[in-house]
């Protein structure tokens, strides 16, 4: 591409991003409706300037986005948790593909001649769109919840079901057998060993990488092997003709368990944002407007059709498995959009002869289209829950599995876990408050972590370590890192980042006391000068003073910031 056009075309369709997201997110819809506009008014298909012709390539590029997505969702997700989904990810899961494709394909079965072209039809719109509710969730700080569990528990059983789908279209579609050599058993052969290599390698190989790249320092190098495992796993299932999404996701679960889990949240949360943000873009310039004025009638029946055949699926299915009305209604609407896979699965039907050019080129716009009114739909089935799921508390309610929500109690954040950080950890866990500590450390990290306390390796200077999910409610950071110009350069980004967060740290001397309240900490205790105040109290008792006299004095002395021995040389003291 010619680079003054490439120019044109980042700041065209940044400009026209920023704008449409601003605003959609000032009237409540959210980001991702306004990425999706962005992406229709760019678009190929429609009239005025656009960024590229290439949305196919766009799309698929962008799909990396989804593959991190779901790698972070992973990094969320401990094995113990994805078991506690069974029920619904093969019960609820399966029964929904099955139902919502029959009757999908019974209502195409008036558009079409034959019966497989309907059944391929109607598998591929009961698919669902793992980046756009994922997306979502994680938005809203959702996944946690019961809907959210039990959306993703239908997502994963959508993924899962990928090889069969497709290695069944040939057969659906009457264009004979399915290739020689390659048989179906072969197929579901091949796909149980790569996720079997995944998980070994997740668990056993890439955390003892990780281990000797942070105990010597290796960033930028932990940050690549880090990435190679992200994308060794969707190799893997793609090779294996799965959802590269699926891989990346197992990874991240083996992961999870890990001292380096948060660390490596915040590494890939900035670069799946910008490629999220890419595919919802390409998603929308996917949109055919002319394929859909063409038949405007037809298109919008078609939409309203598979939306509501899901939601009354997915409602009812819900119902049936135990969850209560609140759940239900938000599930359905929910997942009532088509799916990025549907791409997939009409792109094999095109290429066998199952659909046409016309119907390949709406179906594609009517996907993109249910992505669209996703937004709309979770905040129809928010009204809705309100006013009808008032039985969300009933009995039965939480199914077969348990929402943990461990890593949303987290009241307070330890930085640096050498003797202060220890002792401080010691002390609040004592009382009963719940805490989480970072050591840059590997080996400190490791050695703590072992012996049980929740001590993660990670840097506090990383800008989008705050963003992770296990840190959203905390109150208080402790700061214990002893080099001065690095606690206050760590205060100055927690303070960015979390205003609303209390901070106290320890400190060397007043200069760098000082530096810290400027930086935005509330309490800073300069650990030489405490232990020299302490010091001439035990002095003053033993020469007859009284306890309550010479804590008095200490009191004023703290209280007067230190004013009485700032003109020695702990005040003319450097950080």
């Amino acid at each position: 591409m010619d680079p003054h056009s490439f120019v044109y075309s980042a700041v065209l369709l940044l400009v026209v991003a920023a704008t449409a997201v601003t605003l959609f997110r000032h009237f409540g819809l959210g980001s991702i409706l306004g990425l999706l506009v962005t992406g229709v008014i760019v678009g190929p298909h429609t009239p005025g300037p656009y960024v590229t012709t290439e949305v196919d390539g766009v799309r698929q590029f962008a799909e990396i986005g989804v593959v991190m997505l779901l790698f972070l969702i992973g990094l969320e997700m401990k094995p113990n948790r994805l078991w506690g989904l069974r029920r619904m990810l093969f019960g609820l899961g399966s029964l929904q593909l099955i139902i919502s494709t029959l009757i999908i394909a019974a209502y195409f079965r008036m558009f079409q001649s034959n019966w497989s072209s309907a059944l391929l039809i109607g598998a591929s719109f009961a698919l669902s769109s793992t980046a756009v509710v994922m997306q979502m969730l994680r938005e809203q700080g959702e996944i946690t919840t019961e809907h959210g569990q039990t959306a993703f528990a239908v997502l994963l059983m959508q993924d899962l079901a990928v090889v069969p789908l497709l290695a069944m279209v040939p057969i659906i579609v009457d264009t004979g057998p399915l290739p020689a050599g390659w048989p179906l058993w072969e197929k579901i052969a091949t796909a149980l060993a790569m996720i079997s290599l995944v998980l070994f390698v997740g668990r056993y190989v890439v955390p003892r990488i990780l281990d000797y790249l942070a105990r010597r320092n290796h960033r930028e190098a932990f940050f690549l092997a880090a990435l190679a495992a992200i994308f060794g796993a969707a190799l893997a299932m793609d090779r294996a003709g799965m959802s590269m999404a699926l891989g990346a996701f197992l990874m991240g679960m083996m992961l999870s368990t890990s001292r380096y889990s948060l660390q490596i949240e915040a590494t890939m949360e900035p670069h799946k944002g910008l490629l999220m943000s890419l595919f919802f873009v390409a998603v929308g310039m996917s949109v055919d407007v002319a394929a859909v004025v063409q038949h405007p009638y037809e298109f919008v029946m078609h939409v309203l059709v598979i939306i509501s055949v899901k939601v009354a699926v997915l409602y009812g299915l819900c119902l049936a498995f135990g969850s209560g009305r609140n759940t239900a209604l938000r599930v359905a609407f929910l997942l009532a959009q088509g799916g990025e896979f549907g791409f997939v699965v009409f792109g094999a039907g095109k290429a066998l002869g199952a659909v046409n050019d016309q119907i390949f080129v709406t179906a594609i716009a009517v996907i993109s289209v249910t992505m669209l009114l996703t937004p709309l739909l979770v905040k129809t089935s928010k009204w809705l829950a309100q006013r009808y799921g008032a039985d969300a508390s009933a009995a039965g309610q939480r199914a077969d599995f348990e929402v943990e929500h461990a890593n949303g109690d987290v009241r307070a954040v330890i930085v640096g876990y050498g003797r202060v950080g220890h002792t401080v950890g010691t002390i609040l866990g004592s009382s009963g408050i719940s805490y989480i500590a970072f050591e840059s450390d590997a080996a400190l990290a490791d050695r703590w972590h072992s012996d049980g306390h929740p001590v993660f390796f990670g840097d506090i200077c990383n800008p989008e370590l705050f963003t992770s999910a296990a840190l959203q409610s905390v109150q208080l950071v402790v700061l214990t890192i002893d080099d001065g110009p690095h606690a206050i350069r760590a205060a100055t980004l927690i303070r960015s980042h979390s205003p609303q967060v209390t901070i106290v740290a320890r400190a060397r001397d007043l200069v760098t006391c000082d530096a810290l309240h400027r930086a935005g900490v509330k309490y800073a205790f300069p650990e030489t000068l405490e232990a020299s105040l302490r010091l001439a109290a035990e002095s003053l008792e033993a020469l007859g003073i009284s306890n309550d006299e010479t804590e008095r004095l200490l009191r004023g002395v703290r209280v007067a910031d230190y004013e009485l021995v700032r003109a020695g040389p702990e005040g003319l003291s450097h950080p």
